[in-house]
C-alpha cells in the first residue's frame, strides 16, 4: 500500500485531487500500524483494505474519470462514462461495512446475528454520505476547480448513484463475507477477539 500510495505520488495527473483522493489512505496507514498489536484485524479485513486502498490511489494518481480501468470498462460495456468511480463507491461501503462489523462484533457492542449486519450497513451509509457531503463543500470552495474530485463527467444522479453502490456494497459485504470474517475473528487469540 505504501509502495503504491509513494509511486502514485510521484507525478498525479493533479495534485490536488491526489491530496483529497489518497487522504483516507494517509490517514489509515498509520492508524493500521498502530493497531496491529493491540487490536489486530482478521486477515480478510487487511486484505480488503489493501484493495480499497489500491482503488482510492489509483484514482488519486489519474483521477477517477481518467482511470485506464476504468475506460477499458467503458468500452466493454458501452458505457457514456468512465465508471472507475463507481468501483470506488462500491468499495466505500464493501470494506467499511466490514470493518465496522468487526469492531462492532469484538467489542461486544451488539449480539444477535441481525442487528450487527444492520448496524454495519448504516456505518458505511453514514460514510458514504459525509463522503459526499465533502464533495458538496469541495464544490462549494473550489467551483469548477473541483470538477477532477467530483468526476461527475456530467451526471445529474452522480451522489444518488454513488450511495446507491455504497449500500450494494455494503449488504453484499455483509451478506456474504460475514461467516468468513467471523471463522476469522474465532481464531483470533483470545485476548485479541475483543477490546
Amino acid at each position: 500500500m505504501l509502495i503504491a500510495l509513494i509511486v502514485s505520488g510521484i507525478a498525479p495527473f493533479d495534485r490536488g485531487t491526489w491530496v483529497l483522493e489518497v487522504a483516507p489512505v494517509v490517514i489509515a496507514i498509520p492508524i493500521l500500524w498502530r493497531t496491529r498489536q493491540s487490536f489486530p484485524l482478521t486477515t480478510l479485513l487487511y486484505v480488503l483494505i489493501t484493495a480499497h486502498a489500491l482503488v482510492l490511489i489509483l484514482g488519486g494518481a489519474y483521477t477517477y474519470a481518467r482511470v485506464p480501468l476504468g475506460f477499458w470498462l467503458q468500452d466493454l460495456f458501452e458505457l457514456g462514462r468512465n465508471p472507475y468511480d463507481k468501483i470506488g463507491h462500491f468499495m466505500q461501503g464493501f470494506v467499511p461495512a466490514l470493518i465496522a462489523r468487526e469492531i462492532l462484533l469484538r467489542g461486544n457492542y451488539v449480539s444477535g446475528k441481525s442487528m450487527p449486519g444492520f448496524l454495519s450497513v448504516c456505518v458505511a451509509l453514514a460514510i458514504s454520505a459525509f463522503y459526499e457531503l465533502l464533495e458538496w463543500w469541495a464544490a462549494l470552495a473550489w467551483g469548477q476547480g473541483a470538477e477532477e474530485f467530483l468526476g461527475t463527467q456530467g451526471d445529474p444522479w452522480d451522489t444518488q448513484s454513488d450511495m446507491f453502490l455504497a449500500l450494494i456494497g455494503a449488504t453484499l459485504a455483509v451478506r456474504f463475507l460475514a461467516r468468513w470474517q467471523d471463522a476469522q475473528i474465532r481464531h483470533l487469540p483470545p485476548n485479541e477477539q475483543r477490546e
